[in-house]
């Protein structure tokens, strides 16, 4: 078994995940991919939306397809780019959206570790990219891995804040129990879909009004 470095609470919750077959396969080509291929996030940014955010913390949980792939913009959190990048036109519409919903100003960086500290798990479905090739990464075990993530953070928490924002995000979110959680979703922010749906949706205000309603702290978003 690879020993992960991933947060001791989430290790303690996946641990089982990291003796299947199918990871075993996905770290022996992520490795090769990494030694042969330019390849993001960095290698230490892989689990970065589980480190910022530990399994006990996490009280939103946004999800994400791929990472971005061009130079210095992932970081391993979903929709976020590093400190001093231009912001990806998905990223500006999540901005302009929190913008019109809270009035809060555009912010300067869009790094978005600022809300993972405060438990919002930032969760692609896919942890890793080869540089400029979109999905290519994809199907080769991150799904799964993802999938048994939002599965233990669905059954063993409540009162939780899903956002999924797409299509995809919504099938990757299928199986969340809405008794227990709050699910907000819409279109993608993405240009393509932003102003069918994503604009007006005021999912920032709704999650911090449900958590407050459950005695919990709102994001400071």
């Amino acid at each position: 078994m690879t020993d992960i470095k991933i947060e001791e609470s989430w290790k303690q919750q996946l641990n089982e995940e990291f003796t299947k077959p199918y990871f075993e396969n996905l770290i022996a080509f992520v490795k090769s991919e990494y030694q042969t291929q330019t390849i993001y996030p960095k290698g230490k940014h892989i689990f970065n939306a589980f480190d910022r955010c530990p399994f006990d913390n996490a009280k939103v949980v946004i999800i994400g397809q791929d990472p971005y792939h061009g130079p210095g913009q992932a970081h391993g959190l979903c929709f976020s780019v590093n400190d001093g990048v231009a912001f990806p036109p998905s990223l500006r519409n999540i901005f302009k959206e929190l913008n019109m919903d809270l009035g809060i100003p555009v912010p300067q960086s869009g790094n978005l570790e600022r809300w993972a500290d405060q438990g919002v798990f930032l969760l692609n479905a896919t942890l890793t990219v080869r540089a400029h090739q979109a999905g290519s990464h994809q199907r080769k075990g991150w799904e799964e891995f993802t999938d048994a993530a939002i599965k233990k953070l669905a059954e063993e928490k409540e009162n939780l804040v899903f956002l999924l924002w797409g299509a995809y995000a919504q099938k990757k979110g299928a199986m969340i129990d809405k008794s227990k959680h709050l699910v907000l979703e819409s279109v993608h922010p993405s240009p393509l879909s932003a102003s069918r749906g994503f604009f007006g949706q005021k999912h920032f205000s709704k999650a911090n009004a449900y958590l407050q309603q459950k005695g919990q702290t709102p994001i400071q978003w």
